[in-house]
């Protein structure tokens, strides 16, 4: 068994970025502004805002927060994004998930330019993801593909099943896995709430992304020997042993996987780190392109 070490790699990746962002210094270049917008007051979405921020800090890039109360109006929230959207000083800019249940989610992501979408949802860019267009990829799954590359995990006519089809992971990184482009070329499966065989899909499986973010689904006896096991999912359990009260856990069982598979990526610390590095290159290249 391999560990696909998310945490070093996306170490290596915001390294990369600090570098390029020195060479615009020494050049009289624009420093990459990065944003977020988060509405509330949500633990886990400050939390990971805040990680955002200080990998802003790191690679030395600008960074602002716009922070609303969860009380603000569809169309109050709507203004203060056209505010953002004719900011020249902020390159990208990214709405904190999830919104809450009274704003309409989609409605918002549309309301971001697409020059400045550094999360991939605006239909403009994810239409010409899956045209195989030049665009900002969705973080997540960008940072799934940046994970195999750097493994050097070869996926060519290889079976790979995503499990979970949603616009932010499952749908994009299907899509993305099945492009005739280096890091692809799969045969893919796409398995979701609906799918009635799900054992047999992963048995026959070489890669198993899942992302469905139930804790330790898949079992041991449910992936064949040698596989590659890709863990987006995250949640948060109960551990009195924990001085948190709680520890963070993925899709796979890890103890029952571990002596089958040939590459894993653990939770935490692995698709996590890359998410964030990957919305900094977003941010780095949305920044280039206006030199």
């Amino acid at each position: 068994m391999k560990i696909i070490d998310g945490k070093k790699i996306s170490n290596e990746v915001l390294d990369e970025i600090k570098v390029l962002v020195g060479h615009r210094v020494k050049n009289n270049l624009k420093i990459p502004h990065l944003a977020a917008v988060l509405v509330g007051d949500e633990g886990p979405s400050q939390t990971y805002v805040n990680s955002k921020i200080k990998a802003c800090k790191r690679v030395g890039f600008q960074s602002s927060l716009f922070k609303f109360d969860k009380s603000i109006s569809e169309n109050k929230l709507i203004n203060e994004i056209q505010k953002i959207n004719i900011n020249d000083n902020i390159d990208g800019f990214i709405v904190q998930l999830p919104l809450p249940v009274k704003i309409n989610q989609e409605k918002i992501l549309n309301k971001v330019n697409p020059d400045k979408d550094v999360d991939g949802f605006h239909p403009l860019n994810y239409g010409k993801m899956a045209l195989g267009i030049e665009t900002f990829l969705p973080a997540t799954p960008a940072g799934i593909i940046e994970l195999i590359q750097r493994s050097n995990i070869d996926l060519k006519s290889k079976k790979c099943l995503v499990i979970g089809r949603s616009q932010i992971v499952g749908r994009p990184i299907s899509i993305l896995l099945s492009q005739n482009k280096i890091f692809g070329n799969a045969t893919v499966t796409v398995a979701h709430s609906k799918s009635d065989n799900l054992k047999e899909l992963c048995l026959d499986s070489d890669v198993i992304i899942s992302a469905i973010g139930i804790p330790e689904f898949i079992k041991g006896e449910m992936i064949k020997t040698g596989s590659t096991i890709i863990d987006v999912g995250i949640s948060r359990v109960n551990d009195n042993s924990s001085v948190k009260g709680y520890k963070i856990i993925g899709d796979v069982d890890f103890k029952s996987v571990s002596d089958k598979v040939g590459y894993i990526t653990p939770v935490p610390g692995g698709v996590g780190p890359m998410t964030i590095a990957m919305l900094l290159k977003n941010t780095l290249k949305a920044c280039s392109l206006k030199d």
